[in-house]
């Protein structure tokens, strides 16, 4: 079998193609969205060079798994493709999430005051993918406002974020033995 190219100049104008072949510009909300997500996927493989524990090693890759289906599905416009059954977003796959936020919320200390982002590498890994998350979430969001987006994407992508904070204290206390605190006093 041959290697295909990687490059081939149809996108040296300023457009893409979408799932199903239409072109549009590399500037619409519809890439943004999908382009986001995927800068997502790539931060949560690199947090998952920095997180031990292969529970969430696991988590961690069902999610990017997730998040290809969420990019597959965003880059389909439903007015001109039939969407493909992968690119769906279930009710059970949010349920996953919640169960993994709940298991691990189960074992942190109660929250009493912000927290800053740190502590850890892989703390501070699981907040740039936590606001990157929140990023891709508004882009989305934008979509969404001329274009239909079902509910279960919009909510796997919100459960995300939260995932990825109760990780983030969970790494830092991990590694750190304790939260940063935000010193609302500090001038």
């Amino acid at each position: 079998m041959d290697k295909s190219r990687i490059y081939t100049g149809t996108g040296d104008k300023g457009t893409t193609s979408l799932v199903g072949g239409q072109r549009v510009s590399k500037a619409d909300q519809r890439i943004e969205s999908y382009g986001t997500t995927d800068e997502l996927n790539a931060f949560i493989g690199l947090l998952m060079t920095e997180v031990e524990g292969q529970s969430e090693l696991d988590f961690l890759r069902f999610v990017q798994h997730k998040l290809f289906t969420i990019g597959s599905y965003l880059a389909t416009d439903q007015e001109n493709t039939t969407l493909k059954i992968e690119s769906k977003v279930t009710p059970e796959s949010i349920e996953r999430i919640e169960k993994e936020i709940d298991r691990i919320d189960h074992d942190l200390p109660k929250m009493k005051n912000f927290l800053l982002p740190g502590g850890s590498c892989s703390a501070a890994l699981a907040h740039v993918c936590r606001t990157v998350c929140r990023r891709a979430e508004r882009e989305i969001y934008r979509l969404a406002e001329n274009n239909p987006v079902e509910e279960p994407v919009l909510i796997f992508i919100n459960r995300l974020s939260d995932y990825l904070f109760v990780l983030s204290r969970k790494e830092c206390i991990k590694n750190n033995g304790e939260e940063i605190i935000w010193d609302y006093t500090c001038s």
